[in-house]
């Protein structure tokens, strides 16, 4: 294991930083996995217009959920999500981020 998964993983196990959500793939059984969840703002521009919205983005370890693809879903703390576009993989190949919508 490479210092830098050593420390993926306790991120990843960290209770501040990292939670139990439940992913389950399109047709598939669900599975408890830890996230990373963040909910940035958002500002988008369209034409001269600036418009705000909310997000929901998760980090996901690639060793538990090794292909997210859109239409899947995540619930955390009983709020379902699907997985919207398609996820991105870090340059080490070892997290997905992940843009959520609501189910």
């Amino acid at each position: 294991m490479t210092a830098f998964a050593a420390a993926l993983d306790a991120l990843f196990a960290d209770a501040h930083l990292a939670r139990d959500v439940v992913y389950t793939a399109e047709g598939g059984a669900p599975a408890l996995v830890r996230a990373i969840l963040r909910r940035p703002d958002d500002v988008t521009g369209f034409g001269e217009a600036r418009i705000w919205s909310e997000t929901t983005r998760i980090d996901l370890r690639v060793a538990e959920v090794p292909e997210p693809r859109p239409g899947d879903r995540i619930e955390i703390e009983g709020e379902a999500f699907l997985i919207q576009g398609e996820p991105i993989r870090d340059r080490e190949w070892m997290v997905w981020t992940i843009d959520l919508r609501p189910a």
